[in-house]
């Protein structure tokens, strides 16, 4: 994973907004996912926040179906539903990442902006990004190359993109500046372009974590584990150190310090100081001694469930998600409490990715007839339909047969049950009436 530094900033000619305490966190969320730092003391090998992001991902697109009638519209969401689990993953890793439409000759395609990847130089007073940089790395022969983008919204919503190529012999150097005809995939862009059509964002659809910021308090957004970092690092403590008992178990030989050999380095042959132990004293009084310590298993894999227990506790996750602790040894009430909580988790994610969704199909509207994509139009929120299935507070089938007694009973208008059941939209008397159109022949008869 590669981080934007200040060389990135001198190049963008802006100053990142991200305080060091967050680009600190960013790196330390990514580590702990991808595993990039060893440490003897530490074994990382349940790979927690790995289990934790993709739990979350696989239960949240479970029942995950998102559909249109519009040609157009189909053909987005077909290329979104190719990205939405690793979206949601870099989300949920980083606190936030972007879908990036791209025209081709096949129609629109998205590219992940991952947070590493990204910075921030202006928000808005609701947190999202009015002024940013990004990096697009690449290797062509024996340089590296890295495409700088800015996207800045100016007055009126209108997106202007910046380009900049760079080329470096060393891939951790940014290099010199090159014409962008260097490279073929970048020779058709623009050093300069402004929309001619508000976007009113910065032309990139933003997956932000809904957790308030616990690292700086700013309105950068946080992984899903960001809480929790104490008791990761906690439980791979632990397990090093259960490991390390094992390990010494078998027995530990106190002998005399001349029996530990140096080669000419002065360093130690591979003779362990964890199985022997040096004290200096006189070989007739020592002797050696055989000491075998009794496994505290019990004690170490008690207190990692512990651990485990409060990570679920600190995110939201459902009670044994991660410490597989048996329904029976649980209340009911326990039952019920921490299955709320996750399912409640989920819905925070899933409306997260409906978000985004919305917006990059809405993008992609806009784009398509700026580009002239057979088909393209401004895209109406109702011409999305998108179906999370059941959870664990949310029967659909009761609440489908408690909305058709209260419309028999007179308590509710049909077209309202019918827009929930459809997943139609039914606040004006425009969409009830394109509700009755489609699903109450006889009642449309009588608007006539």
């Amino acid at each position: 994973m590669r981080y934007l530094n200040s060389d990135y900033e001198l190049a963008f000619r802006a100053v990142d907004t991200t305080s060091t305490e967050m680009k600190s966190a960013i790196r330390k969320w990514y580590d702990l996912y991808f595993q990039a730092v060893s440490n003897e003391d530490t074994d990382s090998c349940q790979k927690i926040p790995y289990t934790i992001v993709r739990k979350l991902t696989k239960t949240a697109f479970s029942e995950y179906t998102a559909s249109s009638k519009d040609e157009f519209v189909s053909g987005i969401l077909d290329a979104l539903n190719k990205k939405k689990e690793y979206a949601m993953q870099m989300a949920l890793i980083g606190g936030e990442c972007g879908l990036k439409p791209i025209l081709t000759d096949k129609g629109f395609r998205f590219s992940v902006v991952s947070r590493p990847n990204v910075l921030v130089f202006a928000r808005d007073g609701d947190g999202n990004i009015t002024d940013m940089g990004t990096a697009e790395h690449c290797v062509n022969g024996r340089y590296y190359y890295t495409l700088l983008e800015r996207r800045t919204v100016g007055a009126g919503g209108y997106l202007t993109i910046e380009n900049k190529l760079y080329r470096s012999s060393s891939e951790s150097a940014l290099g010199q500046s090159v014409a962008l005809t260097e490279l073929p995939q970048y020779a058709d862009l623009p050093d300069q372009y402004t929309f001619t059509k508000p976007m009113d964002s910065v032309g990139i659809a933003w997956l932000k974590t809904p957790i308030a910021n616990c690292v700086d308090g700013s309105q950068d957004g946080v992984s899903v584990y960001a809480s929790a970092i104490g008791l990761i690092e906690n439980i791979n403590r632990n397990e090093a150190q259960i490991n390390g008992e094992f390990e010494r178990g078998k027995s530990r030989i106190i002998v005399s310090g001349d029996m530990l050999e140096f080669d000419e380095t002065g360093k130690r042959k591979k003779l362990s100081a964890d199985v022997f132990t040096a004290v200096d004293e006189a070989p007739e009084d020592i002797g050696i001694t055989i000491f075998s310590p009794a496994f505290r298993e019990q004690s170490y894999i008690a207190r990692k469930t512990e651990y485990l227990r409060n990570v679920e506790n600190v995110i939201g996750l459902k009670r044994g998600l991660l410490s597989e602790v048996e329904a029976a040894e649980r209340t009911a009430t326990e039952v019920t409490s921490s299955e709320g909580d996750y399912n409640l988790t989920i819905i925070e994610f899933q409306k997260m990715w409906e978000d985004a969704l919305r917006e990059a199909v809405r993008l992609c509207g806009i784009l398509g007839q700026m580009y002239h994509v057979p088909g393209a139009h401004d895209v109406d929120d109702d011409s999305v339909v998108v179906d999370w299935g059941n959870g664990v507070l949310f029967d659909e089938e009761k609440t489908w047969a408690d909305y058709k007694d209260m419309v028999a009973s007179g308590l509710l208008k049909p077209e309202i049950a019918l827009g929930w059941r459809f997943n139609m939209p039914t606040d004006t008397e425009a969409q009830r009436r394109k509700i009755r159109e489609k699903y109450m022949p006889d009642a449309a008869g009588d608007d006539e």
